[in-house]
């Protein structure tokens, strides 16, 4: 069998989906069964006869925005007043946060929470370098702001810098130990480079110190399915969705669960 490729995956988040500054609160939950397995365990598999369907890596696009739907065969009650519209010739303004925040930046760059925000945005608009750019700057204004040092490693990372990234992930966890989200972007980096024992010591290490890290959870997820072992790979990305729904990492993971349940289900 040839075994599905799930490192892009793993790095789609990485690069694309804006690093969060803090992680949510802990939830209590029980270590898997998988996790106490010989970490040998999710080594490259033999490859498989048959290859599923390729699986989107990218987080969903946000609805949040999208007008409810009127009930079919519902009637309209009343007439919506109707409301004027803007002057022939001219359009509504349209509010660009992205220039209004480089704008105050450029008035006073000495505001680590304006460089740390412009920096994450920058990120979001894959304007790599200027990211690093501003959150090196800030990072410099404070030097123990863990959630800095893990974007500024981020966007390293999505330049393909990883040994840099790597350094600022460690960085980040000199200051805050038990940062889990810092943990899991290292493994990450260091999974991508083939270190995989290292990285997967690190996914075990979070959940240990904080049952609730999710990220940790989707990371084994990856790497159990890049290894074949399909069932464990599941059983990692069903945790993400209990622990955290909302979050990207849960919208990929139920991409993937439905993907390859069905494979699963064929074998």
């Amino acid at each position: 069998m040839k075994r599905i490729q799930w490192i892009p995956l793993l790095l789609g988040l990485v690069a694309s989906a804006v690093v969060c500054s803090t992680m949510g609160p802990a939830h209590a939950a029980p270590r898997p069964p998988s996790l106490y397995a010989d970490s040998a365990a999710v080594a490259p598999a033999e490859k498989p006869a048959e290859t599923p369907p390729a699986v989107s890596s990218a987080p969903p696009s946000d609805t949040s925005a999208a007008t409810p739907a009127q009930t079919p065969g519902a009637k309209s009650k009343a007439t919506p007043k109707s409301k004027k519209g803007p002057p022939a010739g001219k359009t509504p303004a349209v509010v660009d946060s992205l220039a209004l925040l480089e704008h105050v930046v450029a008035r006073d760059s000495s505001k680590f929470d304006n460089l740390y925000k412009l920096g994450v945005m920058y990120i979001d608009h894959d304007r790599l370098d200027d990211a690093v750019t501003v959150l090196t700057k800030a990072t410099k204004l404070r030097p123990k702001s863990s959630a800095a040092l893990v974007n500024l490693g981020a966007a390293h990372d999505a330049k393909g810098q990883a040994t840099q990234a790597q350094g600022y992930y460690r960085q980040a966890l000199d200051i805050s130990p038990g940062d889990s989200l810092a943990m899991c972007r290292l493994a990450s980096s260091l999974y991508a480079q083939s270190k995989y024992q290292e990285a997967i010591d690190l996914l075990r290490q979070a959940i240990q110190e904080k049952p609730g890290s999710f990220c940790a959870y989707f990371y084994l997820g990856v790497a159990f399915a890049d290894a074949g072992i399909y069932r464990d790979a599941i059983r990692m990305w069903k945790k993400v969705v209990d622990l955290a729904p909302n979050s990207s990492e849960a919208m990929s993971a139920k991409e993937s669960i439905d993907v390859l349940e069905k494979f699963v289900q064929k074998q």
